[in-house]
């Protein structure tokens, strides 16, 4: 059977960082950065890291699909943590089988189209779905050029035999160990190199070889190719590189850097997905990743690529972003300046592990119970039902909650409780079919009132930092359910 992309996800933050606020923090020392303070760069909210983005577009991938994937790929160069694996978390998050091959890859730019390329070859092998995530939230110097280009955000594809939106023509992977930029053990931000040697001696030089290997392998012209996604953030380096490499101008793809800056290891996903979102069937896709090397893949869309379309993906992402202003909310949230915050602030919050891993399917799943006698559903679950008709002892059996519809029954706004975004925002959801939840809410816009019954989701966020030991709690909070119909409406202008 082919071998290909089966469904695709993806997910930025809905702050957009305004560039031209970093510039205006900036200039007194850089007036060069000028030319760099254009549109738009997505930024993590307080709660998200690698983990939560890629949770959220696992699940805007797998949603309405009935078989889990057998292996689980995430790549990304800021993992929160070293020694933990990352990938085990957005499996418990999206509550998928114990009986799953989990794995984390990092330590190039690459890992997200490497990861792609390894989940194609092991889907094959495997006979069975394979996701694979990039994820990225990349610690940049202030005032440094990358603070400007990079972006927070996170893609996923299901990838396997079946009906296809892309057939999976072929990929290959030169390794170079060509240094652009790098990051030591013990430091927080990369160093990068001169800017012109890193396109003259590796873009221009390393990729156009990689892509001609490609397409004289797969028997493919140059000028067949319909979309070219390489994530460059420099001006006209796509360009320059489809021109090398024989490819027709109108493919190359755009990098989307003015509107959410580069999403790192993330990056070739996230172009691809978006490229699929527009794709006709028979269109060729070339994807490309660079960093110590080149991983080139080639896919073709099928048929099934026009009922892929109908689904939220990169254009309704970037359609529901909010402009941020607030130079220093980004810097708090990024831990990029020294903020005192109170007294309310300096609570131990160890992590008993012991408790965190006994109740970790109510906390990472969200998963409560349901009364098999009476059908009463309730979050968390416990012994007894809490129907006071029914009572019932020791018949519950797990019901997720996560994806499941809600509403606003009541909410507070409390400036006096910590929290690193004030003021905090909880109150309780009530869930369709039963079950509510006391919960914090996220994304809220600054001074928004909401309304009671409005539509709510749930999200995968942190609850909170352990800062004495460098751990952070996940838990699921609600945000409002933005205009689906509105947003894509606007991605598709």
């Amino acid at each position: 059977m082919t071998v290909g992309i089966l469904s695709t996800g993806a997910y930025l933050p809905k702050a957009r960082l305004e560039r031209k606020e970093i510039f205006a923090a900036h200039a007194w020392f850089n007036p060069g950065l000028r030319g760099l303070a254009r549109g738009t760069r997505a930024m993590a909210n307080w709660d998200e890291d690698v983990v939560t983005m890629a949770v959220e577009a696992a699940a805007a991938c797998l949603d309405g699909r009935a078989e889990a994937p057998a292996a689980l790929y995430l790549a990304s160069t800021s993992f929160p943590f070293r020694d933990r694996q990352n990938a085990g978390i957005v499996a418990d998050a999206l509550t998928l089988p114990r009986a799953l091959t989990t794995l984390d890859l990092g330590g190039s730019q690459r890992a997200g189209s490497s990861a792609l390329i390894s989940a194609l070859a092991a889907a094959r092998g495997l006979g069975a779905p394979v996701l694979a995530v990039g994820s990225e939230k990349r610690p940049v110097k202030p005032g440094s050029a990358l603070e400007f280009t990079v972006g927070d955000g996170a893609a996923a594809l299901l990838v396997g035999e079946g009906e296809v939106i892309a057939e999976y023509v072929g990929g290959l992977t030169h390794a170079v160990d060509f240094v652009d930029h790098f990051r030591g053990e013990d430091e927080k931000f990369d160093y990068t190199w001169e800017e012109r040697w890193v396109r003259d001696e590796g873009f221009m030089k390393l990729v156009p070889e990689a892509i001609g290997a490609l397409l004289t392998a797969r028997d493919v012209a140059p000028g067949d190719v319909a979309a070219f996604c390489f994530p460059a953030a420099m001006a006209n380096v796509a360009k320059s590189v489809a021109r090398a490499a024989g490819l027709p101008e109108g493919s190359v793809a755009d990098n989307l850097v003015a509107r959410c800056g580069e999403t790192g290891a993330a990056h070739p996903l996230l172009m691809l997905v978006h490229a699929l979102e527009t794709a006709e069937p028979g269109d060729l896709i070339l994807a490309a990743g660079f960093g110590q090397g080149v991983d080139a893949l080639l896919f073709r869309a099928t048929e099934a690529v026009r009922a892929a379309k109908t689904r939220p993906g990169v254009g309704a992402q970037l359609a529901r972003g909010r402009s941020e202003t607030r130079y220093t909310r980004y810097l708090a949230f990024n831990d990029l300046v020294a903020l005192e915050r109170g007294i309310r602030a300096e609570v131990d919050k160890q992590t008993k592990l012991s408790t965190h891993y006994r109740t970790k399917d109510v906390t990472q799943g969200l998963v409560g119970g349901a009364c098999a006698r009476c059908g009463t559903r309730q979050f968390p679950k416990s012994r007894i039902c809490v129907n006071p008709n029914c009572n019932a002892v020791d018949a519950q059996v797990d019901e997720p909650f996560a994806r499941k519809a809600a509403k606003l029954n009541s909410w507070t706004r409390d400036q006096l409780t910590y929290t690193p975004d004030p003021p905090a925002y909880f109150g309780m959801v009530q869930f369709e079919g039963g079950g509510r939840l006391m919960a914090d809410l996220t994304d809220i816009a600054p001074g928004a009132e909401l309304e009671v019954g409005a539509a709510m989701k749930m999200v995968f966020r942190i609850k909170d930092f352990d800062g004495m030991r460098d751990f952070r709690r996940y838990f699921w909070k609600a945000t409002p359910v933005e205009d689906g119909a509105a947003a894509q409406a606007q991605a598709a202008e």
